[in-house]
This record gives C-alpha cells, structure tokens and sequence, in this order.
C-alpha cells in the first residue's frame, strides 16, 4: 500500500449481518421524507441484494452484508482515482456509488447506539465504492469471538474514489449463492 493512500481500519458489530457506510444527516433527511417508500426492501435490501449483490444500496447508505452477525474487520482505502480491482484474493467483490453531501462518512453497525458510529471526513461529494469479501481469520479486536456464529470470517476492504458520474451497481467477482450460514 502506498505510503500517501489514506487508509482507516476498523472493527464493527455486523448485527444482523450488516453493517454501514452512510453520511448520518444526509441518510436521515432521506428516510424522514421516504419512509412509507422503504416499507418492502429496509436498507436497500432486496432478494437480488441479499443473494446477489450483498449490499444494499439507499441514498447516501451503503449497507454491507456479512458472512457473520459478529465483530468483523473492515478496512477502508481512499484512493485519488479507481484503483485496479484485485479479484484473485476475494471471494465476491461489488461496486456502487454513494453520495455524501455532507463529507462525514460514518461506519457503524446496527446495535450501535446514536454516537457510537466512527466518522471518516472526506471532500462532500459522490463517491464508487468497491467492497471486496476476502476469507480472515477472526477479528484481533479485544471482544470475544462468538462461536456460536454461523458463517465465515471474512474481511471487508472498502476501496472509496471519487466520482463525477453516476454508475450502476456491479458485481465484478460473484460469489457461492448460498455464503453465510
């Protein structure tokens, strides 16, 4: 990894197996004017998301599924300009875009409590997201592992770059149909 790449690890409760990337305010103000909207798919999560993509997508949210609902690792590298994609590594490997107007990326997973999120400050801008699933070990995170978890440890990077123009959701590597549990 290039010394100059700005990089941020992190160690996150996938409760629920997910966890997010969101700017908090602008995510907000969405969910408050399109609530009655959301009812059938909550954080962007469709069939073709759970078992295609493994992400959901919403305005301003990336939720990230995981293999686990346990502490996971996840590592987020922002890069200048897309960096090339490394596909032998990783299991399944995605792309989206996420707007973030307010240039505070939050991490956090789903049991958190309001103010417990990590923030990252970035430029306020649109941003391709590549999330790439690659086996791990488990988490070295001061919490106990739960073993009674089903399901694969796996790492999460998260390479971010900015963008100008909008692009549609990829799936650049697919992994096995059935993977968590």
């Amino acid at each position: 990894m290039p010394p100059s790449l700005d990089h941020h690890r992190f160690t996150v409760l996938a409760d629920h197996g997910q966890f997010y990337l969101q700017d908090l305010d602008a995510h907000g103000v969405w969910m408050r004017s399109h609530a009655e909207d959301d009812l059938g798919a909550p954080a962007g999560w469709t069939e073709e998301a759970v078992y295609v993509h493994r992400i959901g997508v919403q305005p301003h949210s990336i939720a990230i599924g995981t293999a686990r609902s346990d502490m996971v690792e996840t590592t987020l590298l922002f890069h200048p300009t897309a960096p090339m994609a490394s596909l032998e590594e990783a299991d399944h490997v995605v792309e989206a875009d996420i707007e973030l107007p307010t240039g505070d990326l939050a991490v956090y997973g789903p049991a958190d409590d309001l103010g417990q999120e990590q923030h990252v400050n970035v430029v306020a801008g649109r941003y391709r997201v590549r999330v790439s699933y690659t086996p791990s070990a488990p988490p070295v995170s001061g919490h106990d592992d739960d073993d009674s978890e089903f399901g694969d440890h796996l790492h999460y990077r998260i390479d971010i770059w900015p963008t100008d123009s909008p692009a549609a959701l990829a799936v650049l590597k697919q992994g096995q149909r059935l993977w968590a549990g």
